[in-house]
């Protein structure tokens, strides 16, 4: 149906190469032979993935797409003049409009449980509920993983691969002065991108195995709620915590004190740069349903989180943990896999509105319901 040559935007060429096939045909479109064939299936996914996914945008907790597209509305979003072609181009080839896009408000964080997390008068209550519906996980002594220094006074010391002293505790997701914490990883490149490494850097890596088993709160299995909605869900409550910034910690540092108090060696939660590592999609949607609540789909969420490791205490000095060998990192190759959206002007038209704000969002749920009741 189109061709990648089709295309004006540069973002929307790239990704359109990446997304079609190779095909000597002469597109039916633009005649074009050397770009890459897009068929019916492949424009779709090319304009989800550029308009849907290209736009999410993320609040403190929770994000959302700005725009979406469906064969019900006319396209009634403002573009960039080099896009305009292209978005009636695509919306020609499938029948579909463009709008901005009015989001179900358990996208951006409105999720009772960590509503109540974000209150420390009904905090206690919800970790209560964290520690008795999550599952244990046995990190045994046939297992290792991995902890990386930056340019440690004394590479060779295994005291530095202990959690650092009292004086620079407090900096981390779950640490306090009260409570160090030992931060590792069983993936070794999220081990590495958890650092925040940068080519001068001089970097050792120990890896580390237990000589006891270990028996961790497992925060990063998917639990299964089969009698709950997105806006009632602790899966989704712990999930967007987890993306969320420094400004979560506070609370993610209350979970790890009450389960090292209900004698749990440390925890398994998932890294926040999961999604660049699998290349995934922040909370992704079918008919405004998570994916997280489609029972089918639990073995794939789980087998795309990487998972990380935080073990109380100083493991090392304890005699938990044994560092069985201490290796010098060099970053030899980085590649990036990108993906591109549009740029979308927020300072014209009337149709646009913060997807991420929540008045904002809450006005277009009314707008539409008026709309529907107007139209009987």
């Amino acid at each position: 149906m189109l061709c990648s040559d089709c295309f004006h935007d540069v973002g929307l060429r790239l990704s359109a190469e990446r997304i079609g096939q190779r095909d000597m045909s002469k597109c039916p479109n633009c005649g074009s032979q050397l770009g890459m064939k897009l068929g019916r299936r492949p424009v779709a996914l090319l304009a989800r993935e550029f308009f849907v996914s290209g736009t999410i945008e993320r609040g403190r907790y929770g994000g959302s797409p700005a725009v979406q597209f469906n064969r019900h509305q006319p396209t009634s979003i403002d573009v960039m003049p080099w896009l305009q072609p292209d978005l009636q181009l695509i919306g020609r080839t499938l029948g579909v409009g463009f709008f901005h896009y009015g989001p179900p408000l358990w996208t951006l964080g409105e999720v009772e449980p960590l509503k109540a997390l974000q209150e420390k008068s009904l905090r206690a209550d919800v970790i209560s509920r964290v520690l008795a519906e999550y599952p244990e996980r046995i990190l045994g002594s046939d297992e290792w993983f991995y902890r990386l220094r930056k340019a440690p006074a004394r590479p060779g010391d295994f005291d530095r691969y202990d959690p650092p002293p009292d004086e620079k505790l407090g900096q981390g997701r779950f640490d306090t002065a009260e409570l160090p914490i030992l931060y590792g990883s069983q993936d070794l490149e999220v081990c590495i991108h958890e650092c925040r490494v940068a080519a001068e850097d001089e970097m050792y890596i120990a890896t580390l195995v237990p000589q006891t088993t270990l028996k961790l709160l497992n925060l990063s299995e998917p639990l299964r709620e089969e009698h709950v909605t997105d806006f009632e869900s602790l899966d989704m409550a712990l999930h967007m915590l987890f993306l969320a910034g420094r400004h979560s910690y506070e609370i993610s540092r209350e979970i790890a004190s009450s389960a090292q108090k209900c004698g749990f060696d440390g925890l398994v939660y998932p890294s926040y740069f999961t999604l660049l590592r699998t290349g995934g999609v922040a909370f992704e949607t079918v008919y405004g349903s998570s994916y997280r609540r489609i029972p089918g789909l639990h073995e794939k969420i789980r087998k795309n989180t990487i998972s990380n490791l935080a073990l109380f205490g100083r493991p090392i000095a304890d005699g938990l943990v044994k560092v069985q060998c201490i290796n010098k990192v060099i970053l030899n190759k980085v590649e990036y896999m990108l993906r591109f959206g549009p740029l979308i002007p927020r300072d014209t038209g009337s149709n646009y509105y913060d997807p991420t704000d929540l008045d904002a969002v809450r006005k277009k749920h009314m707008d539409r319901f008026r709309e529907k009741w107007n139209q009987g």
